[in-house]
């Protein structure tokens, strides 16, 4: 009985010897990069065979040297280990009765990537529309012109990655996007500035809109009487 109970106490020594050496590792460390550019053709109609093709440059996101995803355009670093880059991603087009698949390029929402843990997260950004929402970074908020379920409201947007509701979420038109819209026409990008920190909405025959962005907190900026006390 004493050799089981020693045998016993031995075995829980090692465990704890082993928990400890495993606790004190260091993390693995991941190595993100980007592969080589690529040109595919993209169908913003639904890939319809009557519409014709924008050509859009890609390439893949790796994580230890794998594909994680696909991505287009330049990445927004966030933080000094996060950043941020918009997806795109291959779709079956082919009908029931087709033979074969018919692959093709679409573009989709944002990516969070930390460059720590080498983990690839999509990102909420509520009324995002893929087709005509074009997104305009600053620090972790992103401001686009969303678009309604319907497509028949356009809103300014400003997210925040740290929050699930809208920064700002203000109407900008109720005159929608049409279904044969330009890609990214919901409104231009917006444009942000600093100290204080401000974004500004243009939209397509509308007036120019800034918002002050306080933390969570957003106020409606009115330009012209800035610039009339200013002249004073």
């Amino acid at each position: 009985m004493r050799t089981a109970l020693r045998f016993g106490i031995l075995s829980a020594l090692v465990l704890v010897v082993l928990a400890a050496i495993a606790s004190s590792a260091p993390a693995k460390t991941h190595v993100i990069t980007f592969g080589k550019w690529t040109t595919v053709s993209w169908f913003p109609g639904a890939g319809r065979d009557q519409d014709k093709p924008l050509m859009l440059k890609m390439r893949a996101l790796l994580v230890d040297g794998r594909a994680k995803e696909y991505v287009l355009g330049l990445p927004h670093d966030v933080t000094d280990r996060l950043f941020v880059v918009r997806r795109i991603f291959r779709v079956n087009d082919s009908l029931p009765e087709d033979s074969a698949p018919r692959w093709q390029w679409q573009r989709g929402g944002w990516l969070l990537v930390d460059r720590a843990t080498g983990r690839v997260s999509p990102i909420n950004l509520p009324e995002f529309d893929v087709g005509y929402s074009s997104v305009s970074w600053y620090r972790d908020y992103a401001a686009y012109c969303g678009v309604s379920d319907d497509g028949k409201k356009t809103y300014a947007m400003v997210a925040q990655l740290s929050r699930r509701k809208p920064v700002l979420k203000k109407p900008l038109s109720n005159d929608g996007v049409p279904d044969d819209a330009a890609p990214d026409s919901a409104c231009p990008a917006p444009v942000w500035q600093r100290a204080p920190v401000r974004v500004s909405f243009e939209p397509v025959g509308g007036a120019k809109q800034t918002f002050a962005i306080r933390g969570h907190a957003v106020d409606v900026v009115n330009e012209v009487e800035e610039e009339e006390e200013g002249s004073k």
